[in-house]
């Protein structure tokens, strides 16, 4: 059995596709029991999301990576009675997710204000592109537009003069995920924040608000000199040399972090007089002649295999490493050792695979017990043990469409 540091808290999970719902993941590895509302007939939006679908079932790839631990209650939202049965469930849960346009639930009765009426202590975390307030407020934001507004997208790709140079998302929804990663951060420091004072709180997280301050170096490059940073491919705008060099049969990542690492580097790779170049032998040096350096670099690479350089290299200390393929990802032994792939029993389709919580505890992997719900799988458990309605009543609910 994992840790669960959380067990004991229970999340309404109103929220759909990926930031909400890869923060509800979180918070279900972390041990609280998240109660995920979806609609009767067709629930998360990303049930849809596929092909590929999972063998044996009706749920997409893309549903199943941000679902794990959660009971799927389906629920009528639109209609007043399923209005009341969710601000019944909000009673009985310590917070409350959800990402809906700024205004789109108090029509339904169930915004921040309405609900803080009925639980004065509520935490309630809304995720949207642009926040609860601003000029862009009533916005739509999708990952793939908020990496380009917030200047990621300025940053990826190839150098505009290269072949093949201009902008480039990032392979997965970036802003989305770290928007997830930051709401689960800030509903557990409300939670501890609620253990001193009693108190709770309306979390508003924004994924240009995320997109940009996850910029990092890059920001602080720009806010403290004044220059724009450009697309290096896969270079880096502070530290010179780390980044991709074609191999005889492939590539390899070198990421040379310090002075002593360059020397070592050198002298493997049969170029030491490098490092008693002036112009190379401090980092700052070799930011400022990378024009310099970097192609006398690339025409040494293509002398040995991938192979080759990676334990040449490993065996002095200088941080390298292949560029994997996703299933050379999931066979690497490391990967392997850490457990990041695993099984889960499923409802319809016998077993799910899963990608592990990086978390650990004393050891122990921090992952939820259960796959990703069907459609409306636990609804009548969580209806009947936390309201206590009858199984007749959920009948009579399921025969009128007001849930699934």
């Amino acid at each position: 059995m994992s840790a669960q540091p959380l067990k004991g808290i229970r999340i309404l999970d109103l929220s759909r596709v990926l930031a909400g719902p890869w923060c509800g993941q979180q918070l279900a590895d972390l041990g609280a029991e998240v109660i995920k509302i979806e609609h009767p007939s067709r629930g998360d939006d990303t049930r849809a999301w596929g092909p590929p679908w999972l063998e044996g079932s009706a749920e997409s790839a893309y549903y199943l990576c941000a679902n794990r631990g959660k009971k799927s209650v389906a629920i009528d939202m639109a209609h007043p009675n399923g209005q009341q049965l969710i601000r019944q469930l909000v009673r009985e849960c310590d917070a409350v997710l959800e990402n809906f346009k700024v205004g789109g639930l108090k029509k339904y009765g169930l915004d921040y204000a309405s609900l803080k009426q009925e639980k004065p202590d509520l935490i309630y975390c809304s995720i949207t592109g642009f926040g609860q307030d601003g000029p862009y407020a009533h916005r739509a934001g999708y990952d793939f537009m908020i990496q380009g507004m917030g200047g990621l997208m300025s940053l990826t790709g190839r150098p505009d003069a290269e072949p093949g140079g201009g902008p480039v998302k990032v392979g997965v929804a970036f802003a989305d995920i770290f928007t997830g990663m930051y709401a689960a951060n800030a509903v557990l420091a409300a939670l501890f924040q609620r253990e001193r004072t009693g108190l709770g709180t309306h979390i508003d997280l924004a994924l240009l608000d995320v997109q940009v301050a996850v910029l990092a170096n890059q920001s602080m490059n720009y806010l403290c000199a004044g220059q724009m940073p450009t697309r290096l491919g896969n270079a880096h705008p502070n530290i010179v040399p780390y980044q991709a060099f074609a191999t005889k049969d492939g590539h390899l990542i070198l990421a040379v972090g310090n002075d002593a690492q360059f020397r070592r580097f050198s002298e493997v790779a049969g170029c030491a007089q490098l490092a008693d170049d002036a112009r190379f032998s401090t980092n700052q040096a070799r930011v400022i002649h990378r024009a310099e350096l970097i192609p006398q670099l690339q025409a040494i690479f293509p002398g040995r295999t991938t192979h080759d350089w990676l334990a040449a290299l490993e065996a002095v200390g200088v941080p390298c490493g292949p560029i994997n393929n996703l299933q050379q990802v999931f066979d690497d032994p490391q990967v392997e050792h850490r457990g990041l792939r695993f099984d889960l029993p499923h409802a319809t389709a016998g077993q799910v695979p899963m990608v592990g919580n990086p978390i650990r505890f004393d050891g122990q992997p921090l992952n939820a017990a259960t796959a990703p719900p069907t459609l409306g799988q636990q609804t009548d458990q969580v209806l009947q043990q936390q309201l206590g309605l009858s199984p007749a009543e959920c009948l009579r609910l399921r025969e009128r469409g007001l849930i699934a």
